[in-house]
């Protein structure tokens, strides 16, 4: 935010690509981590550390090739969808440098899934406390070339979000081993990359990579479209972005614990709580959700100003942040009841789901961003309508009991 207001927005743009790399990686994680809670509920020690390791080696392979097919996609992709040729350049060299921390992000990914599985999500403090520390540290020095750094810029964030990568995965597979639960989980007994395993594995996770895709694409189009409104819209859009991950710290994190819960009592053979637990589950995301919004609409001002000291961007973005406060309220409940959808094991419900639901987003995005060309408050409109049917098709579907019997 204070390089300029081109790489503001243009962070924008490559954030968002990113994290379609970093929700695919998370896809397969939830996949191995709906069967591992599965496994922790039947008490099933042994069969929960042979997933564990099957999944490591299959998250290598994993994500080697989505990094080597990202260098070969970045180029084409935004070749043909930036108008601009300076944010062409800048958004390749920045994700060229930034896609070699992805094996790191999905490692970490499958760690997490296994010490949430197994009722020890205390342990994903300490990988986000050094993922953290280190990325604040390295942007500092090599953003601005302090303490005897080079003045990297916008390549120096890139290069910090990798070093922080790094560290989240030796901190993630340091816990592991440091808490002995090596002996508790035998992973060294399944030596061997088990084909038939994987194949399961990749069944359940299959749709949740789809469904992913499909979803962070979604908001990968609007950027575009965005983009094509002109430097001060893309601009706020990235700062505007950021409320949705201060909201999502919260939201997202009970939607794991949902997804977790309702694969562990299903295991229990508890088919009957899983409508209270996702009930309780949405209460506190409601009520964590609504505290923030209210901080947020009080101090509007001071909030954009963190990201970026340019009053007239702040004042533009005020109208679409408070569009944006509603729709978070809604994100609230549906990112929490979506993910018992997904907790119950039947993945290509939730594909279906996501996809119709992006569908109706990006024709929004269509006709209000690229024909009409709206004013930015309307752009973001466009969360009400995904948020909104997510919420509705979830609850119809857990209402309808279809999940019941469903075996992984």
């Amino acid at each position: 935010g204070r390089l300029g207001e081109r790489e503001l927005g243009v962070n924008g743009i490559t954030g968002v690509f990113y994290l379609i790399l970093a929700m695919i990686g998370y896809g397969l994680s939830s996949g191995m981590q709906i069967q591992m809670a599965r496994r922790a509920g039947e008490g099933d020690k042994r069969g929960l550390a042979e997933l564990m390791t099957n999944g490591a080696m299959l998250s290598v392979v994993f994500s080697l090739g989505l990094m080597l097919m990202t260098l070969w996609l970045v180029p084409l992709l935004f070749g043909y969808s930036l108008n601009d040729n300076d944010n062409f350049a800048l958004s390749v060299s920045f994700v060229y440098i930034r896609v070699w921390g992805l094996p790191f992000l999905i490692i970490s990914q499958l760690f997490s899934s296994f010490f949430i599985s197994i009722g020890r999500s205390r342990l994903l403090i300490y990988g986000s406390v050094a993922a953290a520390a280190s990325n604040i540290i390295f942007d500092y020095v090599l953003i601005f070339g302090k303490l005897g750094f080079p003045m990297l810029g916008f390549k120096g964030a890139a290069f910090a979000s990798v070093i922080a990568e790094v560290f989240y995965a030796i901190t993630m597979v340091a816990m592991f081993f440091g808490n002995r639960l090596h002996h508790e989980f035998p992973v060294f007994s399944f030596r061997h990359f088990d084909f038939s395993l994987s194949q399961r594995t990749l069944k359940v996770a299959a749709p949740l990579i789809v469904q992913f895709l499909f979803s962070i694409g979604g908001w990968l189009v609007f950027f575009i479209f965005i983009e094509h409104l002109g430097a001060q819209s893309l601009a706020a859009s990235q700062v505007l972005r950021n409320i949705f991950g201060l909201v999502g710290v919260g939201t997202w994190a009970l939607a794991t614990t949902c997804n977790t819960m309702v694969s562990n009592i299903i295991g229990q053979g508890r088919r009957r709580d899983v409508a209270g637990v996702i009930w309780k589950i949405c209460k506190i995301s409601l009520t964590y959700t609504g505290f923030l919004c209210i901080v947020i609409l009080l101090f509007s001002k001071q909030f954009l100003s963190v990201y970026s000291g340019d009053a007239a961007l702040v004042t533009f973005a005020i109208p679409s942040l408070r569009v944006i406060i509603v729709a978070t309220l809604i994100m609230a409940l549906s990112t929490v009841v979506f993910n018992g959808v997904v907790g119950t094991g039947n993945t290509l419900v939730n594909l279906t789901i996501e996809v119709s639901c992006v569908g109706c987003y990006l024709v929004y995005c269509y006709f209000v961003i690229y024909a009409w060309k709206s004013p930015l408050y309307l752009c973001w409109g466009s969360e009400f309508v995904y948020w909104t049917l997510l919420l509705i098709a979830s609850t119809l579907y857990l209402k309808s009991g279809r999940w019941k019997g469903k075996d992984i």
